[in-house]
């Protein structure tokens, strides 16, 4: 049996993970508790989140810079509209998410219809997130309310004591929401169609301006959906959060198995990506002695090594095709 080749950089990021897990147990056997495994799903929800939005970005070839910012507007948003009026979170959170998706899909809409690329779209939009969260305020605001202690005291206790919580529960959900949308679905197929270059898109059917505007719609909605995790998680809003997190989530999805330049990935391999990195940081508190900078240095040397890999099989794959034609 022939394994498929486009298979190789997720069973590469699967293998990684099992190894890296395996090692780290046996200098720390605490790290297989389900403290570690729970806490493990809770710090990287956030990230697990957006990186599926960015996933989805990159199977269509294009580029996302926003969502870090976009995640910072969204804390700031949530603080602040509950601290001045007295609308129920949920509401805020539903205005949040219009807010984030439509400024998602007007991204979408520029890049297709002006031609131009994501990667100058969405950096403007970087900017324009980042002043909007910083015009609403400039200081840290603390979000005090019932409903929000109930969010964070929500957990399944597993055995052992780890504690599930409701935000690593929702990152799981939305994992799994995520690979049947880009799998099993015609918007999926558009995607994975786009990632294979506009004009074979068009020649397979797929509308590329309403997929074109649907991708970057929903990476927006991811963000703001992250940034209502992320909310949870530090229970305030702050305008210089999450900087950078736009570099960690792309970084999130290549070491999942994803070809950055479009057109062959898995949802899941992403989560294996994030939880990589997770893992990375974990081991890193338990040594002690390592500097935090590690996790920098070792992202950085399996993003050169999955990348390295894509090009490995690009080659062979063009190889292939080659022979077939001899």
């Amino acid at each position: 049996m022939t394994i498929n080749t486009r298979l190789y950089p997720l069973l590469a990021t699967i293998a990684i993970f099992v190894i890296a897990y395996a090692l780290s147990y046996t200098q720390f056997p605490a790290m297989l508790s389900t403290r570690v495994v729970g806490n493990l799903l809770t710090d990287n929800a956030y990230l697990g989140i957006v990186a599926v939005g960015m996933t989805i970005v990159i199977l269509s070839g294009g580029i996302d810079l926003s969502v870090g910012s976009v995640i910072a507007f969204s804390g700031v948003f949530i603080a602040v509209v509950l601290r001045e009026t007295s609308l129920h979170p949920l509401m805020v959170f539903a205005l949040l998410l219009v807010l984030s998706t439509a400024f998602g899909a007007a991204m979408g809409g520029i890049i297709h219809w002006l031609a131009m690329p994501s990667f100058i779209v969405t950096l403007a939009g970087m900017f324009l997130a980042r002043g909007a969260a910083y015009m609403l305020t400039i200081d840290s605001v603390p979000i005090a309310h019932p409903f929000y202690d109930l969010l964070q005291g929500a957990y399944w206790l597993m055995p052992g004591k780890g504690r599930l919580t409701l935000i690593g529960v929702a990152m799981l959900l939305t994992v799994a929401v995520g690979a049947l949308i880009a799998h099993r679905t015609r918007f999926g197929a558009s995607v994975f169609a786009l990632g294979g270059g506009e004009q074979a898109a068009r020649l397979m059917g797929a509308k590329v301006g309403r997929t074109t505007v649907m991708i970057y719609a929903f990476s927006g909605f991811m963000a703001g959906l992250s940034g209502i995790v992320f909310s949870i998680y530090t229970g305030s809003g702050y305008p210089l959060a999450t900087v950078g997190t736009e570099l960690t989530a792309i970084a999130a999805v290549v070491i999942g198995g994803t070809i950055l330049t479009g057109g062959a990935g898995y949802v899941v391999g992403t989560l294996f990506g994030v939880l990589t990195m997770g893992l990375i940081q974990t081991y890193i508190v338990f040594d002690g002695s390592l500097s935090s900078w590690w996790t920098k240095i070792v992202i950085g040397l399996l993003l050169l090594l999955f990348i390295l890999l894509q090009k490995g099989l690009l080659r062979l794959s063009q190889s292939r095709i080659s022979a077939g034609h001899a």
